[in-house]
């Protein structure tokens, strides 16, 4: 590689609620909680990404554990600097010599992302020296990145479940024409788990206890096929307050995940009514393309299918299919134009 390819670099960013991604050379380079440790007084990096992930809820008073993100966008600047700035250090290919001269950069946003949020995403890019920065709505990244071509004229329909946002959109000739970015996601099923064990349990456990519950046995059914076998929990008693283990079954994370998954197929259904009939009859014979990490709970598939009578397909690699997508773009530009967000003049 001459040294005048790097003026020409491209790198491709997920900025999720709960994992950040990054995609340089058609390889996913950084797949990284989103979450920083910071010292309060010095404000030293303490930890980024997983490091930081492995401290959380047991951090002194002095250190503080921010995550950048909330419901898919930017809701601490500076800690969104510091923490992008760690991850892009972490590339092999790149040191503080390549970054000082140019490159291009693409992140995805929520497809119901404002002006203002926009522009923090953008100023955010700015601080890391990019010289062109894209952006394109997360539901046609999806798509892009899990094979489906966007700029055809045909319907297609794509539910991203992230941690943050459930975004829901309509595509057809490379653009939204129906959608909506719900916020309830990833983050709200691991609350829903929190406030159910503690009601129901007399237990309180943290989000990490929920986040493990929620991959080892959530489940959007109360039938599967292969259920998952009753998981140890610890955390404290709030009638005692003493440390404390009990036993929970995938049944019982269904019953506390059926409120937020409900909203999600009204939502669906919603989206649906709004399409032209033309679309409609696309949708009704491709389906519907789910993704994303909450895409990963156990019988979200069929139970959607189920509330839309419409196949449900899940892809190989639901966490990875919007920087995927977002890199092909960037390596594309011409051919992918229209699907970038553009200026509101």
């Amino acid at each position: 590689m001459g040294f005048f390819d790097f003026l020409n670099q491209k790198i491709a960013i997920d900025l999720g609620t709960s994992n950040t991604l990054i995609a340089y050379k058609g390889k996913i380079v950084i797949d990284n909680p989103s979450i920083i440790t910071i010292h309060q007084i010095t404000g030293k990096i303490i930890a980024v990404g997983k490091e930081a992930g492995m401290m959380r809820g047991k951090v002194n008073k002095d250190i503080r554990t921010i995550h950048p993100f909330n419901n898919g966008v930017i809701s601490n600047f500076d800690a969104t600097n510091k923490m992008l700035k760690t991850f892009i250090k972490q590339l092999s290919y790149f040191n503080t010599t390549v970054f000082s001269a140019s490159y291009n950069m693409i992140i995805s946003i929520p497809c119901g992302s404002t002006e203002v949020e926009m522009r923090a995403v953008q100023e955010s890019a700015k601080q890391l020296n990019a010289k062109n920065i894209f952006l394109i709505h997360e539901p046609v990244a999806a798509a892009i990145g899990g094979g489906i071509n966007v700029l055809e004229p045909k319907g297609n329909m794509i539910i991203d479940i992230g941690g943050g946002t459930t975004e829901i959109a309509v595509i057809s000739l490379g653009k939204i024409i129906s959608g909506q970015s719900l916020k309830i996601a990833g983050n709200t099923f691991n609350e829903d788990i929190i406030q159910s064990v503690r009601e129901s349990r007399n237990l309180h456990i943290g989000e990490s206890m929920a986040e493990k519950i929620k991959i080892k046995i959530g489940s959007a059914i109360d039938n599967l096929k292969f259920p998952p076998k009753k998981m140890k929990v610890e955390g404290r008693d709030i009638l005692t307050g003493k440390p404390k283990q009990i036993q929970l079954s995938y049944q019982e994370i269904e019953k506390s995940l059926s409120k937020s998954i409900l909203q999600i197929e009204n939502a669906i259904i919603e989206t649906l009514s709004e399409i032209p009939p033309e679309i409609s009859a696309d949708i009704y014979n491709s389906g519907i393309y789910l993704t994303g990490g909450g895409s990963l709970l156990r019988g979200l598939d069929e139970r959607l299918s189920r509330a839309t009578e419409l196949p449900i397909h899940l892809g190989d690699q639901p966490l990875k299919t919007v920087v995927k997508g977002s890199d092909i773009v960037l390596k594309n530009l011409d051919l992918y134009n229209d699907v970038l967000v553009k200026k509101r003049k």
